[in-house]
């Protein structure tokens, strides 16, 4: 079965980190993966190119991310997902990971679109958290146009006013009938409060599982949590992780979910936990 094609759970730190931390948080992933049957996505990004400040760290950048993923996916197995931003950096990084990711911002960049298509890896589009569901047909077809076939979008909150997102759990029904693909719940992204920590974006961790279970509950096709053994010390993003030893019990929680409702005759799609 290829990557995405079931309930998969794409998980990681924000960014490429060279040492011991982000193969430590690897194998965890690899080990839920083989205790509850679920597919994981390692996801990592080698540059985070849209931070709010100059000097806030981005990255090893794309050679040496690109090794560090590559050596991810050789020493646990598990697939990897990267961002990338910029149409040249496209077929480089298809040629080390399987998923390619177009972030929020930049979602309607017609030309970046299509540089990843082009490459035949599945991609992940995040949805701009300006954007209605409904918007993100446009995407999907200058994706599919450029000869893309696996296609996943990706929840990850709506702007309400300035520095607060809101999920709207109707969302992933809306998204999946317009556009036609499987859904994504970003619930580290969407518990952002977008620069409201001195310039940098502050987060709500507390609330991620109650979203997660949430959406779960609301029919997300595959979940998205940033992860990392102690978040405050992360250099990107560290105010909306999970932390990972928090990981496993919302694992639970949601197969138990799955579960419930495949037994009730609900829909649960792709595949059901087992």
């Amino acid at each position: 079965m290829g990557v995405l094609e079931r309930f998969t759970l794409i998980a990681g730190p924000c960014v490429v980190e060279e040492g011991p931390t982000m193969l430590r948080i690897a194998e965890r992933l690899a080990t839920l993966s083989s205790r509850y049957n679920l597919p994981v996505v390692f996801k990592a990004s080698f540059d985070k190119a849209n931070r709010a400040k100059l000097e806030s760290p981005r990255g090893p950048g794309l050679e040496r991310g690109l090794e560090w993923l590559a050596r991810v996916r050789s020493e646990t197995g598990l697939p990897v997902l990267t961002d990338i931003h910029e149409p040249a950096q496209a077929g480089p990084a298809a040629e080390v990971v399987d998923v390619l990711q177009i972030p929020a911002f930049l979602c309607r960049q017609t030309d970046l679109i299509l540089a990843a298509a082009r490459t035949g890896r599945p991609m992940n589009v995040k949805k701009g958290q300006w954007m209605a569901p409904e918007e993100m047909a446009a995407v999907v077809e200058k994706a599919r146009a450029g000869g893309a076939s696996t296609l996943t979008v990706t929840e990850r909150g709506t702007f309400f006013g300035y520095g607060e997102l809101v999920v709207d759990m109707r969302s992933f029904e809306r998204i999946r009938s317009a556009c036609g693909v499987p859904v994504v719940f970003d619930g580290t992204h969407s518990v952002q409060r977008p620069g409201q920590a001195g310039g940098s974006s502050g987060g709500d961790p507390v609330a991620i599982p109650s979203l997660v279970r949430g959406a779960v509950a609301a029919g997300c096709d595959h979940l998205f949590l940033e992860t990392h053994p102690d978040p405050a010390s992360a250099p990107s993003d560290g105010r909306n992780m999970l932390p990972l030893d928090r990981l496993e019990p919302l694992v639970v929680q949601v197969m138990a979910i799955r579960e419930a409702l495949a037994a009730g005759g609900h829909r649960v799609v792709p595949g059901v936990s087992s």
